[in-house]
């Protein structure tokens, strides 16, 4: 497939203006809309928003190449954007960026489609192919350019690892997040720059359509240096034992000649893997507090469905009366009965298991899901003289326990014999692995259960000024970071005080991650000058947003202006978490927004206590939003 089959004339702008990061996005997104390419622009900007703040797509000399995966998009489309004043963009160089190509992939896009997509990013890696874009005069030359590029590259190249000639053999791996983008553009540098120094080099790339120019044994064993230039999982044990760096995929694309350099510096690093199969391993330059916060929010991540599922059956059970699910009642209802057990008895008795499973996997991948799994229920099943387990504090231990005890086990049994090797995942890991978690999980928890017993009782004993000061920091950590760590421990701990009975924590904690997609919504109706027309047509998405308690619908406005956005956020949210708590108002249900208000605990008195306390934040955020951002010069 051509790239022009995806670049067309109706998605292409030229000379257009953009004030921020954010508006450029919106431009091109609302430019692809027009042209059917996608059908939920707001959904598709968040997903390139989320895409930007895994590594910006901004790549250097002026270029950008936004890029996401969703189901929000239509058919593959690529749109393109020539700016006449150049938009700071958080660039890889520090540089502002004038050309923008916007690829947009559907879920399950084929191999052609994701191809033509890889291909068009290689292209921009030629500064006289992105001149000539700078100067063109007309869409059709646009169309033209490219074209004339495509065929340029269609014809056959030399394989610079066969010439036996250079003077040192390097391999490479590249792998992106969403492996469309710069996972090709990575690899094209390399080859580029290699070639000039004289090097032989093959890149394998891990792309979205799967591996290609694989690497084979044969060359690793060959080769004088390994670069891995990934932001995700890349196989590699393959390359024990040979010189390997390791970096971020944008070194590979930025910083090119450093990188190369350095790898055929013959002090370079080697590599040693303990796992002798072709598991999926992580990028282990990163830090240890940052591997911690990726395995937590893996648990957390996967834990949410379950509580947000379990938590609206168990919503809609008590339309019926809040008894409506017990036998004994008066108000029993079977239907309310069949929604209490599946929410409440299966999807919520999941929770704690399901979190502790994908701590352990995202640890030791596949071996490490068991015995985290047995470990998670063995939290939430082992219980005290009093009947009391360790929840959602046992089930974190458990997870992080199973992971690295798994971890130990591919150490020692790396040294069995190779003729073993297909019994380690389907006996040795089980057995062990749950075995020993389980052990340390009998013995340990009963300590646990006491010490979240504890905890429980002095969050139950909070009164006067104590339990509003909580209010106010769960409130302000849900609009902190709007989904990210802060908002998901805050949310969680309310989630894990509902089994205490604590129902206050979850009151705040709602309410507060309410506040800001209101917040902002408000702001957008009452101080249109101070926004730009995409940005008050998102905000009309926000009020729904918000009433169904989807803290991330301000996240385009967050990251578009975070000195701004973001303390009017917080401050009034943590107005709204006061105010809840103040009120003594608590809240039976994990989540429904406003739709969950008629299960407030006290009834119709202490719900509208609670739509007044979130209206107040919603209107002190809307209000500093409005003193502090900025009027828009440019509102189109």
């Amino acid at each position: 497939m051509n790239v022009t089959q995806l670049l067309t004339n109706n998605t292409i702008l030229l000379d257009v203006e953009a004030a921020n990061k954010e508006t450029s996005l919106s431009i091109v997104a609302a430019k692809l809309k027009e042209a059917g390419k996608i059908k939920d622009e707001k959904a598709y900007v968040e997903a390139l928003l989320v895409r930007e703040s895994q590594g910006s797509t901004g790549v250097g000399g002026g270029i950008a190449i936004p890029h996401a995966k969703t189901a929000s998009v239509i058919e593959p489309a690529i749109g393109f954007a020539r700016f006449n004043t150049p938009v700071a963009y958080d660039a890889l160089d520090d540089e502002p960026i004038d050309l923008m190509f916007m690829i947009a992939a559907p879920d399950g896009a084929n191999n052609l489609h994701l191809e033509a997509l890889s291909r068009l990013a290689t292209y921009l890696m030629d500064e006289q192919f992105t001149a000539r874009l700078r100067t063109a005069t007309s869409i059709e030359e646009v169309i033209q350019i490219v074209d004339a590029k495509e065929a340029e590259e269609a014809r056959p190249k030399t394989d610079t690892l066969e010439n036996t000639a250079a003077k040192v053999k390097i391999l490479a791996v590249t792998a992106c997040p969403t492996g469309i983008a710069h996972t090709y553009m990575a690899a094209e540098k390399l080859e580029e720059v290699a070639r000039e120094k004289g090097y032989a080099i093959k890149v394998e790339t891990n792309g979205s359509s799967g591996v290609k120019n694989e690497l084979t044994a044969e060359e690793i064993e060959a080769a004088d240096a390994i670069i891995v230039a990934a932001d995700t999982k890349v196989a590699m044990a393959r390359f024990n034992g040979k010189r390997v760096i390791q970096v971020p995929v944008s070194k590979a694309i930025y910083h090119t000649d450093d990188l190369l350099e350095k790898a055929t510096d013959q002090n370079g690093p080697i590599y040693n893997s303990t796992n002798t199969n072709t598991e999926m391993e992580k990028n282990v330059s990163q830090g240890i507090g940052s591997q911690i916060y990726k395995h937590l929010m893996n648990g957390v991540s996967n834990m949410l469905p379950f509580v947000v599922g379990g938590g609206i059956l168990i919503a809609l059970s008590f339309f019926w009366g809040i008894h409506s699910a017990d036998p004994s009642s008066s108000q029993y209802n079977e239907f309310a009965y069949m929604l209490k057990t599946i929410g409440g008895g299966n999807a919520f008795y999941l929770m704690v298991p399901v979190l502790a499973g994908f701590i352990a996997m995202s640890i030791a991948d596949r071996p490490g899901f068991a015995p985290g799994m047995v470990g998670g229920l063995l939290a939430i099943t082992v219980t005290n003289e009093a009947g009391a387990n360790s929840g959602f504090l046992g089930g974190l231990l458990a997870g992080f326990l199973a992971g690295y005890i798994v971890q130990g086990l591919k150490v020692v049994f790396a040294k069995l014999p190779k003729s073993l090797e297909g019994i380690k995942p389907i006996l040795l890991y089980p057995l062990f692995g749950i075995g020993l978690v389980g052990l340390v999980m009998m013995l340990v928890n009963p300590q646990l259960t006491k010490l979240y017993t504890a905890f429980s009782d002095l969050l139950n004993s909070l009164n006067g000024s104590n339990i509003i000061i909580l209010g106010i920091v769960l409130a302000a950590m849900m609009a902190f970071d709007l989904g990210g760590p802060l908002n998901k421990a805050a949310y969680t701990f309310g989630v894990a005080m509902l089994d205490t009975g604590n129902h206050y924590i979850m009151a705040a904690v709602m309410a507060g991650g309410m506040v800001p997609p209101l917040g902002v919504a408000v702001a957008t109706t009452l101080f249109k000058n101070k926004f730009t027309k995409q940005e008050r047509d998102a905000g009309k998405t926000s009020y729904v947003l918000g009433a169904s308690f989807i803290s991330e619908g301000a996240i385009p406005f967050a990251a578009s202006d975070p000195l701004r956005m973001i303390p009017s956020f917080m401050i009034g949210a943590a107005v709204t978490g006061a105010l809840t708590m103040a009120f003594h108002i608590g809240l039976p249900v994990p989540h429904g927004g406003v739709f969950v208000i008629g299960l407030i605990d006290g009834g119709l008195k202490q719900a509208l206590l609670y739509i007044v306390a979130i209206l107040v934040g919603t209107f002190v955020s809307a209000l500093l939003i409005g003193l502090l951002k900025k009027q828009k010069v440019n509102t189109i």
